[in-house]
């Protein structure tokens, strides 16, 4: 990564699942924004809920690297349901999207997150939709929270090392 390169790290959670809006999972514009948290050097985490999108999407396009896991199919997506995404779009580094490319099949976070860390996921979305319907939105917080902690590890690791763990073996990367 050079000198100039601003990055920010992105996760979302939802407010509904791909059972319950018209079109499933064509249709993720329409799945609602519960909260999004970020991370970046200089503010370190911070959260973001439906009404914000707005201001974290002109957030977002101050820097010059947005990095997701799966963004690019499905935060972005999300946050297309209430504004024009293009600009910030064009930023995207989705480490979900670059392994699949390479590897020719999908990775879970969690998985890549316990053969390359050693941590795991605290739950899953549909645990996330679960507890904010049931008010525990600090936990929903939390758990977007270390989704982006873990997404920020694993890329600082792959700089670092040259390579993540998938399924039991090293898989080379290049991530400036």
């Amino acid at each position: 990564m050079d000198l100039f390169t601003r990055e920010i790290y992105l996760d979302i959670e939802t407010l509904r699942l791909s059972d319950e809006v018209e079109g499933g999972w064509n249709s993720i514009r329409h799945f609602g924004v519960a909260v999004a948290v970020t991370w970046d050097k200089d503010h370190q985490f911070r959260s973001w809920f439906e009404d914000d999108v707005k201001k974290l999407v002109e957030e977002l396009a101050a820097f010059t690297r947005i990095v997701t896991f799966n963004g690019n199919r499905f935060d972005f997506e999300v946050l297309r349901g209430y504004v024009g995404i293009d600009a910030i779009r064009r930023l995207s580094f989705d480490v979900h999207e670059v392994l699949h490319k390479q590897l020719g099949h999908r990775v879970k976070l969690d998985s890549l997150a316990k053969d390359t860390l050693g941590s795991a996921k605290s739950g899953t979305g549909i645990d996330a939709v679960a507890w904010w319907r049931e008010g525990k939105k600090e936990q929903v917080v939390q758990y977007c929270q270390m989704d982006v902690a873990l997404l920020r590890d694993l890329v600082e690791f792959g700089r670092a090392k040259g390579y993540v763990v998938v399924g039991g073996r090293q898989v080379r990367v290049s991530w400036d």
